[in-house]
């Protein structure tokens, strides 16, 4: 078992925090925020600690998982340096975890350019389901086959869903498929309820029927290991209503605009890593 530090308790940071203190224990876990308040109010809730600072949480941690954004993470990583050389100096070797959308591994060492030593470092993209132990990660270690440091993350993130490791080639292309999907689906979600609203649905009902509709058919997709097309035709009736309602979705070009939205999305990836 490895203690895990958070560096930043937003959103992803959150979600991955919950799931940890599930899998690990939140006497495993240590969170550090810029707006300390934000940290140990979670703490509180989780039962877990709040560091003092950044560095405060790297020495009481053996893996660091950065989670904080693109923009930030440079200035962020450069601040450790100090205290990682100082647990290093102690024979305390530590293993960071990067989270931001778009920067390699190779970047992520570049900002560390005063470190003493070869810090091992992961990249996993998350999504806001392992909150709830939903999510589809993916997890990389660039290619260093770095099988402990890979085997800790997973027992740390064991609770947040399901963990695939990937080349570090496709981070990008997952990100933009499963780390931003969540906000496509609620949209879907959002989109079937108001229709159910328009068919004369209450407004509560609607939105249940419409979610749990996705999620039974997401659990058929994995479950069953069929091609959503064949599952999708085996729910349309020759002349049936359903048929019909996939017509109307083609007609507005819905599968275009989901696949847009992907690219769209992969396209601010490649630019966040610049």
């Amino acid at each position: 078992m490895r203690r895990a530090a958070f560096i930043g308790s937003g959103n992803m940071g959150g979600a991955l925090i919950r799931a940890a203190c599930r899998a690990i224990g939140p006497e495993q876990v240590i969170i550090a925020d810029y707006a300390r308040e934000k940290a140990e109010a979670l703490a509180a809730e989780l039962g877990c600690a709040a560091a003092a600072d950044n560095a405060a949480a790297v020495e009481g941690a053996e893996v660091i998982f950065l989670c904080v954004k693109p923009q930030v993470l440079s200035g962020v990583a450069a601040a450790l340096v100090p205290a990682l050389n100082a647990c290093h100096g102690r024979g305390e070797d530590k293993t960071l975890v990067s989270i931001a959308a778009g920067v390699e591994i190779a970047a992520l060492r570049g900002f560390l350019q005063d470190i003493s030593w070869d810090i091992p470092i992961l990249r996993v993209m998350p999504n806001t389901c392992a909150a709830i132990g939903k999510g589809m990660l993916a997890l990389t270690d660039g290619g260093a086959e770095n099988e402990a440091g890979l085997a800790a993350v997973e027992t740390i993130l064991a609770d947040a869903g399901r963990v695939e490791r990937i080349s570090e080639g496709l981070m990008d292309q997952f990100t933009a498929v499963a780390g931003c999907g969540p906000a496509y689906v609620y949209q879907f979600i959002e989109a079937l309820a108001d229709g159910g609203v328009m068919a004369g649905l209450p407004r509560a009902q609607a939105q249940t029927y419409a979610a749990q509709t996705l999620l039974g058919a997401a659990a058929m997709v994995l479950e069953t290991g069929k091609h959503p097309g064949q599952l999708k035709d085996e729910v349309c009736s020759p002349g049936g209503s359903t048929i019909v309602g996939v017509a109307a979705l083609e007609e507005h070009g819905f599968r275009s605009a989901a696949i847009q939205a992907v690219m769209a999305a992969f396209a601010k990836n490649k630019e966040l890593g610049k």
